[in-house]
Parts: C-alpha cells; sequence; structure tokens
C-alpha cells in the first residue's frame, strides 16, 4: 500500500509508521508538530513528510499529486485549546474536507478516520451503542463530528473508527501521564469521578489492519474494550507501579461542565462485522504504558479539557 497519514507524527500516526513500515509500505506523513514529534518521522527509506496543516488545500493537494496514495489514515486532529475554536474548526473540519476532496480527486482505496468518542456527548446508554444519536458539545467534539459526517457522504470507501483511550508509545493525553508525570515529581493529584475504556496500542493496530482492508465494509465502528474503568482505578496503578503507598483519601471531584462521566463505547458491532474485539487486560494496559514511560519519559501533555478539570 501506499499510505497518506494525516497527523503522522502524533501518538496514533507515528505507531502506524512503525507497524507498518517494515511490512514494506510505502507511507507519507503530513504535520505540522502542533502535538507531534519530529523526532519519530526521520528521514528514512520508505517514508517521507510533508510539513504543515492539512487546512491548507494546497498543501494537501500537492501531497495527493505528488505521493499518489491508494489509501488514507485521518489521524491528524486540533484539541490542545479547547477555547481555540478557530483552530479546531480548521483543522478538523475544513482540513477534513480538504484531505476527502484528495481522496475523493484520486480514487483511493479506502479511507480510514480517527473519531473521538465525545462525540457520543453525554449519551443516553453506557456502554455506547454505535449508532447512538451524536450529541457532542464542546469544540472538540463539533468538529470532529462535523468532519466526519462529510467523509460520510463523499462516497468514498471508508472506514470511521470511534477510539476508546488508546494507550501506546509517546500518549501524552489523559490520566495516565499526567498521573505518572506528576507523582514522579512528587506533586499532588486528583481524580474525576468519571469512567473510562482503555485500550492497549496492540488491539488499536489489530483493528486498523482489518479496517484498512480492501475488502471491510464501509461504515462507523467502536474500537474498545466495553469496560469502564474510573480515573481512581488509573491512579491506583500508577501509585502502584511507582512503588507509592495506597492513597485512600485522594479527592475525587465531580466532571466539570466541558466533561463526560462515563465514556464506555460498545465494541459489539465491531466484533460482529469487522471480527475484532480487544485481548488485552486493562492492567496490562497501564502496565505496558507506565513501563514505557519508565524507559522513555513522557512529553508534554496536552488536553482536550479546560485545565481546572483536568485530572491532576
Amino acid at each position: 500500500m501506499r499510505i497518506l497519514i494525516t497527523g503522522g507524527a502524533g501518538c496514533l500516526g507515528s505507531n502506524l509508521i512503525e507497524h507498518w513500515l517494515p511490512q514494506g509500505h510505502e507511507i507519507l506523513a503530513i504535520d505540522n508538530f502542533a502535538t507531534g514529534r519530529r523526532e519519530v518521522v526521520p528521514p528514512i527509506p520508505g517514508l517521507s513528510l510533508i510539513e504543515g496543516s492539512i487546512a491548507d488545500r494546497e498543501l494537501v493537494e500537492r501531497a495527493f499529486d505528488s505521493f499518489h496514495p491508494t489509501h488514507v489514515v485521518h489521524s491528524a486532529a486540533a484539541y490542545k485549546d479547547p477555547a481555540d475554536w478557530v483552530e479546531d474548526t480548521a483543522t478538523n473540519v475544513t482540513g477534513t474536507v480538504n484531505v476527502v476532496g484528495a481522496a475523493q480527486k484520486h480514487q483511493v482505496s479506502r479511507v480510514l478516520n480517527f473519531q473521538t468518542v465525545l462525540c457520543y456527548g453525554r449519551p443516553d446508554t453506557v456502554p455506547i451503542p454505535v449508532d447512538q444519536p451524536l450529541r457532542p458539545f464542546t469544540s472538540y467534539g463539533i468538529s470532529k463530528v462535523a468532519g466526519e459526517q462529510y467523509l460520510s457522504i463523499s462516497g468514498l470507501p471508508f472506514a470511521s473508527l470511534r477510539l476508546a483511550n488508546v494507550c501506546g508509545p509517546r500518549l501524552a493525553i489523559g490520566p495516565i501521564p499526567t498521573f505518572y508525570k506528576r507523582l514522579k515529581a512528587g506533586q499532588s493529584c486528583f481524580c474525576t469521578d468519571a469512567q473510562r475504556d482503555f485500550l492497549d496500542i496492540s488491539d488499536f493496530l489489530a483493528a486498523v489492519d482489518l479496517a484498512i482492508r480492501n475488502d471491510a465494509p464501509s461504515g462507523i465502528f467502536n474500537v474498545s474494550s466495553g469496560d469502564g474503568h474510573s480515573i481512581r482505578n488509573v491512579y491506583d496503578a500508577v501509585r502502584g507501579h511507582l512503588g507509592l503507598p495506597p492513597d485512600p483519601d485522594v479527592k475525587v471531584v465531580p466532571v466539570g461542565d466541558d466533561d463526560v462521566p462515563a465514556v464506555v463505547p460498545d465494541p459489539s458491532v465491531t466484533r460482529s462485522v469487522l471480527g475484532w474485539s480487544a485481548k488485552v487486560s486493562f492492567d496490562e494496559t497501564i502496565r505496558r504504558m507506565l513501563s514505557w514511560y519508565d524507559a522513555h519519559g513522557v512529553s508534554e501533555i496536552y488536553s482536550h479539557l479546560a485545565l481546572s478539570h483536568q485530572a491532576r
């Protein structure tokens, strides 16, 4: 395959590069390095890089015209400042439209889109079925829903994967790196009263390998374990990993107005249609993630939440 990956220097994009490049696929990464890391897209055979934003239509068209991709993975997203509606719209809506338009022009075989499960807003039921009505209420969620809906009317063969919290190398968002970095530094933490679904990177890669096949069905799929775990569970696991004593009195606060109490997607449709299910347990997923931080450290941490509501 000739795979164009938007957001190729981010956590998911860079893990896909490391997964696919040894298999002999040609890869072109597009990234503006707003949250991605330059060192994960080195100048090596089989991997090309274009630096810039997918909001730049001419840049996107040049990338497609020069690379001639057979497959597109749309991993780029703006999320690091929840108050920056302009950037969220530019990347998540206009950028997606630019990528979809170029994919149509070049008649690519398949497009994979990575979607936030915050697209559901505050769901009626948990676990959240994939046909749950969409009620996003943050700039990130609203803009990502708009991008997904443009893709869905494009006529392209596509899969949009609504992802649980994927845990793998270079993860720099969410409670796991936040707790690890703060506890290592001897800083205090608090937990939000929230539940999340955590997915190991190996399970994510297995789902992507199935979804990108030319004979895979088009549609929207929850990629998740279907099991919810509290932020307190994560906090306790990080303390245990670092050899710290239990903290039964850690402060647990209600989720903020820009957050959702429980985000646990139901993967049953994905299991029946794609034949995929998560294999790695929550405990092992967290252990692997923390072991990676032990070896490589934590980079700058980003969040789609307002600062006052971040787990810390």
